[in-house]
C-alpha cells in the first residue's frame, strides 16, 4: 500500500499575515487596566500591563492603539465624560513615556454610557471604571 504525500503548505498571503499579526496585537494589548473611584492615578498594576502593551505596539509598529475611558454610572454625564478622557489620558501619556508614538495613539472618553457591569454595587462599578485598548489598522 503506497501512501500518498502530504500536500505543499501553502504561502500565507500578506493579508493573511497581517490578520495573525493584528489577532496576535489585540491579544496582547487587549487587556483592560482599572481605577479606582474618582480617579485616573495609575495603579502599579496598570503600570505593568501597560508596559507589556507598549512593547508590543513596538513589535507590530502597523498598528495603532484606541484607549476608551469609562467610568461608573456615578455622577453627571458631563463630569464622567470629563473623567472618562482624564483616564485615557493618563494611559496615552505613560505609553509615550515608553516610546509608543504619540500619533499611533488615539483617546477616547465613553464617560458612563457603556457600562461592562449594569450592576448597581460596588463590584459592578469597580469593573466599570477601566480603560480598554482597541487595536486599529
Amino acid at each position: 500500500m503506497q501512501s500518498t504525500p502530504a500536500p505543499e503548505p501553502r504561502s500565507l498571503t500578506e493579508s493573511e499575515i497581517r490578520e495573525q499579526q493584528r489577532k496576535q496585537v489585540q491579544r496582547e494589548v487587549g487587556n483592560m487596566i482599572f481605577f479606582a473611584f474618582n480617579s485616573y492615578e495609575l495603579t502599579p498594576e496598570s503600570r505593568n500591563i501597560l508596559s507589556t502593551k507598549a512593547d508590543s505596539l513596538k513589535k507590530y509598529s502597523l498598528f495603532n492603539l484606541v484607549i476608551e475611558g469609562h467610568c461608573d454610572e456615578r455622577g453627571t454625564s458631563e463630569y464622567n465624560l470629563a473623567l472618562g478622557e482624564r483616564r485615557a489620558k493618563a494611559s496615552q501619556q505613560f505609553l509615550n513615556h515608553l516610546g509608543v508614538a504619540g500619533e499611533r495613539l488615539t483617546v477616547v472618553s465613553c464617560g458612563k454610557e457603556r457600562p461592562q457591569d449594569t450592576g448597581h454595587s460596588e463590584a459592578a462599578w469597580s469593573k466599570n471604571r477601566r480603560d480598554e485598548f482597541k487595536i486599529q489598522n
